[in-house]
């Protein structure tokens, strides 16, 4: 049965008692309004780990818009029963209060992996991200930590946060979960109308065309770049809020593609901001065998 602590004391005691036994300890860190994206998380999460943790927080510091923190969904019982039929011991909730019980004077700040693509239209938000997961790896002090391929700039963030700090977690990816349609799933996804639900897959059309242009060996990145706008502007209810082609390690924005990257983008639909993005190989880099499948 799963056990749902709010108190920080409390879940590390909990832990800890299972940390003795030399248990492996997972974490999968999440806001809530859990999703079949978060179940493939959570799944892989359990199949490596001896003792699997969610916590359930909604960050009010990685929050650019007050509005968005207000009505970012928060059914909690839902989510507990999502959590127990997928057979997680711990989930973690705390309030804000708990959290931050004062207003911080301290937080993670990772430099330019942060600076462009969703960092450049949400000022602060990446530290607020990298400020909380750093807590919570403090709280949960797990072994491994597991994050979904859609957001491949917080992830980026997280890795080289790790890295910089020397803290002992290994940082696991879960690939994009999708609708039928190739919509990635999201927790934003229920903010949807009818009308804009129909339209939203045209921003993995885009990427799926960028894609494509690589896999056909165009080196150039506008070149690239322009075909999947084009795609975009084929549905002028989409407003284009970013579509770049990045490094995939740094997020720095290429020129031209002669290593892995990532197609990047981000679209409104009437109050909705979307985003998605696909690793990309180029056949050169495939057939010389010098990159990893996961960057």
């Amino acid at each position: 049965m799963t056990r749902v602590i709010p108190a920080i004391p409390a879940i590390r005691a909990a832990i800890d008692a299972h940390r003795q036994k030399s248990a492996v300890i997972g974490l999968v860190p999440t806001m809530g309004a859990l999703h079949a994206g978060h179940g493939r998380l959570i799944e892989e999460a359990r199949a490596a780990c001896d003792l699997l943790v969610v916590s359930i927080f909604v960050n009010p510091i990685q929050f650019d818009r007050p509005d968005d923190y207000e009505r970012y969904p928060r059914p909690i019982e839902s989510d507990v029963a999502f959590c127990e039929a997928r057979g997680v011991d711990f989930v973690f909730a705390p309030a804000a209060s708990e959290m931050y019980p004062s207003p911080p004077l301290t937080y993670v700040e990772v430099t330019r992996v942060s600076e462009h693509l969703c960092g450049a239209f949400r000022p602060g938000h990446f530290r607020g991200v990298a400020t909380v997961v750093l807590k919570l790896f403090a709280i949960v002090q797990p072994d491994r930590a597991y994050f979904g391929a859609k957001d491949a700039q917080q992830l980026a963030v997280i890795r080289r946060m790790v890295r910089d700090l020397n803290l002992p977690v290994t940082i696991t990816e879960v690939a994009t979960v999708r609708e039928p349609d190739g919509l990635a799933l999201s927790s934003r996804n229920e903010h949807l109308n009818a009308a804009e639900r129909r339209v939203a897959p045209i921003l993995f059309q885009a990427l799926q065309a960028a894609a494509r242009r690589i896999n056909d060996g165009i080196a150039c990145a506008d070149k690239v770049r322009a075909e999947a706008l084009a795609v975009l502007a084929s549905r002028p209810e989409a407003r284009v809020e970013y579509l770049e082609i990045v490094d995939a390690e740094e997020m720095q924005p290429v020129s031209r593609i002669a290593a892995p990257v990532r197609v990047a983008g981000a679209i409104w639909l009437g109050n909705t901001r979307l985003i998605d993005n696909v690793l990309c190989v180029p056949a050169a880099c495939s057939e010389s065998g010098r990159h990893e499948s996961q960057p």
